[in-house]
């Protein structure tokens, strides 16, 4: 065959086709440009990515479902933001952008159509399940709902969230002065009182308590009120107002508590946080009266040196229901009859205090301290006047 492609100092191109299997080792000389070589995928099986040091890859040559080890860490973007009906794959801890707010959220509860997510940009305005409850009186405040317990009972949550509380004990009775010249019995203090919002639930059903008021005695301190409860929450009932100079008629400490008087100086002591000290007795003089108890917001006021009674401390406002109300006041001290001048006042709920007043009870449900009082006061009973009974309301968002 004649091998018309070689000449005396050459040889003419060779056709690619007319090489099929030249083994590349057999090139020693010269280079080969980058045009006349093609490589097919399948010829490069296991490239070491350390070998790939210049230029980059296209996005679209990366996609991101291959990028596992990133996935966990990835930012979702979005115009709105997430629902607690928004379930995200990665679950606790998977982060949220809103894109025209700049807001940032964490997913801190991953549960199915129920989640919670927490506005991690300016820490408020969380993402998280509407709070659904039973129990108690319920009523509507915008909002709101409100759940007013008046007697012990059971708040059942089905939907967990925050909500707002109010827990008030009951309030301290009084005593009853027997003599028709003289008298020296002191105000009941008001229930212990907690209010506050942010309250964290959980879905169950939490036994509610409310405390009674204190009931009064004849010739002897007033009782106590009784403990009210939600939750982990207890407060104390208040403290009796005290009577006389007997051993045990003594004031009585609690959630405020209860007046001192002309022979027993020393008030009862109130509980931090809840409430106030009784009103300070003095030593006899020409006259003897009762100091008041002591309410939420102020110490019952001594005893004053001219027979005149001590009034209550001051209880206070809450707006819990949508209107404001007073509760947990201190019941007034019994004045000595032979000034003539009415007994001690009363706030928020506490008793007015003899003898020329009418002598009140706490007003229920509000645990305010029972006012003293004597045999000659009209209006009063064959006993002391009684504490009002507490109170709990609950309060949360619904829509």
């Amino acid at each position: 065959m004649a091998i018309s492609k070689i000449k005396s100092d050459s040889i003419d191109s060779i056709a690619a086709a007319k090489i099929p299997n030249l083994d590349a080792s057999k090139i020693t000389t010269g280079t080969v440009s980058n045009a006349r070589i093609t490589l097919d995928a399948a010829e490069i099986p296991n490239l070491d990515a350390a070998k790939i040091t210049t230029g980059s890859i296209a996005n679209a040559r990366v996609p991101a479902s291959a990028v596992t080890q990133h996935a966990a860490n990835e930012i979702t973007q979005s115009t709105a933001e997430p629902t607690i009906t928004t379930n995200p794959a990665g679950g606790v801890g998977t982060v949220w952008l809103r894109k025209t707010t700049g807001e940032m959220y964490c997913c801190t509860d991953a549960t199915t159509n129920n989640n919670v997510w927490t506005n991690i940009g300016d820490g408020a305005g969380a993402v998280r399940p509407f709070v659904a409850a039973s129990g108690g009186t319920i009523t509507t405040d915008g909002n709101y709902k409100v759940h007013t317990f008046t007697s012990s009972g059971t708040f059942t949550i089905t939907s967990a969230g925050d909500v707002e509380y109010l827990v008030v004990a009951g309030g301290g009775g009084a005593p009853r002065h027997s003599s028709a010249i003289s008298g020296d019995a002191a105000g009941g203090g008001a229930g212990g009182m907690l209010t506050a919002t942010g309250f964290a639930t959980t879905a169950q059903a939490y036994t509610i308590t409310v405390g009674a008021g204190g009931a009064g005695q004849s010739l002897a301190r007033g009782l106590n009120g009784s403990n009210s409860v939600f939750s982990t929450l207890t407060c104390i009932g208040g403290g009796g107002g005290c009577y006389n100079n007997a051993s045990g008629n003594e004031a009585q400490d609690g959630g405020s508590g209860g007046g001192g008087m002309s022979y027993r100086i020393t008030p009862g002591s109130g509980t931090a946080g809840q409430g106030n000290n009784g009103g300070t007795g003095l030593a006899p003089t020409a006259y003897i009266g009762g100091a008041g108890g002591g309410g939420k917001g102020a110490v019952g006021q001594t005893m004053p040196s001219d027979g005149r009674a001590g009034n209550g401390g001051a209880g206070a406002n809450s707006s819990i229901t949508g209107s404001a109300v007073g509760y947990a006041g201190g019941g007034g001290g019994l004045s000595d009859q032979r000034i003539s001048v009415a007994g001690g006042t009363a706030s928020h709920g506490g008793g007015a205090g003899g003898p020329t007043n009418t002598p009140a009870s706490g007003t229920v449900n509000t645990g305010g301290g029972a006012g003293g009082s004597a045999a000659w006061a009209s209006g009063n009973s064959t006993s002391g006047q009684s504490g009002g009974s507490g109170i709990v309301i609950i309060r949360y968002e619904f829509q």
